[in-house]
C-alpha cells in the first residue's frame, strides 16, 4: 500500500457488512481475512464490543484494527482493518444525534482517507425510517464539507460500506415489487443521486461496470434469494473523483454456495492504482 504522493500508487480496499462479527468469525470471516489480499478492510454491523470478541478478531496477525462499537449494545458498529497503522482515526461525523451510534469511522493512510459507513436500514412508516432520513440529511452535509476539506489538502476520500439504498433499477433483482420499500424509495434514490451529481462523489463499481446488472452484494436469508441471485446492490465504495479515476477493477466476493456464506452480504473489493 502506497500513498498518492508516491511515484507508484496501489491500494486494494474491501468492504463488507458482517451481520454480527462474533457470528461471522465462527462461520468463515477469520479465514477470509487471512486469505484476502486487501490492504484495508471496512466492516459494518459488527454488533460487538471489544471485550466480546476473540483474539483472532481483535488482533489478527498482520493487521491493525480500529473498532467503533455503538453505545447501544448489540447494534450497529463499524471497523477498519489495515495492514499499516493509520496516521489518524476519527469516529463519527459531527452529528450530535448520531455520536456513539457506531455508524461511521474514518482512518487516514497517507493521502487517502478510508471510511466505514453503516447507514440506517429504515422501515417505511416507522421511527426507523424517520431516523434514516435524519441521518441522510446530516450525512449529506458532512459529505459536502468533507470533500472540500480533503481536496483542499490535496488528499482523497473513499466512503465504503452498507449504504442501505439501491440506487438504480439494475441494483436489485425485484425492483418493481420494492418500489415502496425502504432501500428503494424514490426519495432515497434521489438522495443517492445528489451524492453523485451534486456533491460530486463517484460510485466506483458503477463507474467500472456502467451497464451491468448488479452485481448484487446482499441477499436475504429468506427463501432461495441467494440461490436465485435475487439480491440488492447496497454495499458501495463511494470516492472523490481523483481516487475514483484510479479504480482499475472491482469484484463482489460472492460465496460459491449458500452454506459457505458467513454473512448475508458479500465483500466488495476494489483495486486502485496509477
Amino acid at each position: 500500500m502506497a500513498g498518492l504522493a508516491t511515484l507508484v500508487f496501489v491500494i486494494s480496499i474491501a468492504t463488507v457488512n458482517v451481520n454480527g462479527l462474533r457470528a461471522a468469525a465462527k462461520k468463515g470471516f477469520v479465514e477470509w481475512l487471512a486469505a484476502t489480499e486487501a490492504d484495508v478492510v471496512c466492516l459494518q454491523e459488527t454488533r460487538a464490543e471489544v471485550a466480546q470478541l476473540p483474539a483472532e478478531v481483535v488482533a489478527p496477525p498482520g493487521w491493525h484494527v480500529v473498532l467503533a462499537p455503538a453505545r447501544a449494545k448489540g447494534r450497529a458498529g463499524v471497523a477498519v482493518y489495515s495492514r499499516v497503522e493509520p496516521d489518524a482515526v476519527r469516529v463519527g461525523f459531527g452529528a450530535e444525534e448520531f455520536e456513539g451510534s457506531g455508524r461511521y469511522v474514518e482512518a487516514d493512510f497517507g493521502a487517502v482517507s478510508v471510511a466505514s459507513l453503516y447507514l440506517p436500514s429504515g422501515e417505511v412508516g416507522t421511527e426507523r425510517q424517520d431516523e434514516k432520513e435524519r441521518f441522510m440529511e446530516a450525512f449529506y452535509g458532512f459529505l459536502v464539507r468533507r470533500r472540500a476539506q480533503v481536496e483542499a489538502e490535496g488528499r482523497e476520500l473513499v466512503v465504503c460500506g452498507d449504504w442501505n439504498i439501491a440506487h438504480r433499477e439494475v441494483d436489485l433483482k425485484n425492483w418493481k415489487a420494492n418500489r415502496k420499500a425502504s432501500g428503494f424509495l424514490p426519495e432515497e434514490r434521489a438522495w443517492m443521486s445528489r451524492v453523485f451529481d451534486e456533491a460530486g462523489y463517484v460510485d466506483v463499481a458503477r463507474s467500472l461496470l456502467p451497464e451491468a446488472v448488479g452485481p448484487y452484494t446482499w441477499w436475504s436469508y429468506r427463501g432461495r434469494a441467494f440461490d436465485n441471485d435475487a439480491g440488492w446492490r447496497i454495499d458501495y465504495q463511494v470516492a472523490t473523483p481523483g481516487l475514483a479515476a484510479r479504480a482499475k477493477q472491482t469484484r463482489v466476493e460472492r460465496a460459491d454456495s449458500h452454506e459457505q456464506r458467513w454473512s448475508d452480504h458479500a465483500p466488495v473489493t476494489v483495486l486502485y492504482s496509477d
